[in-house]
């Protein structure tokens, strides 16, 4: 059977429990074994991390002890799968850069807090942007530093009514990625539980993770 590890907490305005009982039924759908844990000591179970087949990281704004960040790394470079939204996979560990550089992005900022944007997609033709046409969100619209490695399946364009300078600036919301032998999805989508009640949105999370999946 499959197995998938779902590991929440940090910044409790993300709703990282809510957003992960959104998930974990999905994936028990798929076939996984999903394990859900508070505690990101379970990073440190060496023979059960590299037997997973995903990992769902959805923790905001923590703090990951050496040990706990050579855990999941080691695991996710032997070939487990990794993928997460928003937040609880792109703002987790600030002072972490090998983490970020396993993302392949980390969060700046999100210009006027929660507003109304749109998603563009631009691959057509990929398995976990297939089908689906631009949508709107009432979220944060998340700036981001990003690897120029990624390869982007979507997109926003910011406009400058909050920061002038960065008006029309095309800034990547669904990428995925290669560390070491894994796949890597993320998706700045999500900021809390209701964010997945848009159809695209959820459909995205759920095919990327069935995509990282090994």
């Amino acid at each position: 059977m499959k197995s998938a590890l779902m590991v929440w907490g940090g910044w409790d305005g993300h709703e990282p429990k809510q957003c992960v009982d959104v998930f974990a039924p999905f994936l028990e759908s798929q076939g996984f074994e999903v394990r859900i844990s508070d505690t990101l000591d379970a990073y440190l179970e060496k023979d059960y991390m590299e037997s997973l087949s995903l990992v769902v990281p959805v923790w905001t704004m923590g703090m990951i002890a050496p040990e706990q960040e050579k855990g999941l790394l080691s695991a996710i470079a032997s070939g487990v799968g990794v993928a997460g939204w928003h937040g609880g996979m792109g703002d987790s560990f600030r002072l972490n850069c090998e983490y970020q550089f396993m993302v392949g992005g980390q969060w700046v900022v999100h210009p006027g807090g929660v507003i109304d944007y749109e998603v563009n997609i631009i691959n057509h033709e990929d398995p976990i942007t297939k089908g689906l046409s631009d949508f709107k969100m009432h979220s944060e619209q998340y700036y981001m530093h990003v690897d120029p490695g990624n390869e982007v399946l979507a997109t926003t364009t910011f406009g400058g009514q909050h920061h002038p300078w960065i008006d029309g600036t095309v800034m990547p919301v669904v990428w995925k990625r290669r560390y070491g032998e894994a796949r890597v999805f993320y998706t700045s989508l999500g900021h809390v539980a209701v964010d997945f009640k848009v159809p695209e949105a959820k459909e995205i999370v759920q095919r990327g993770m069935m995509w990282a999946a090994r």
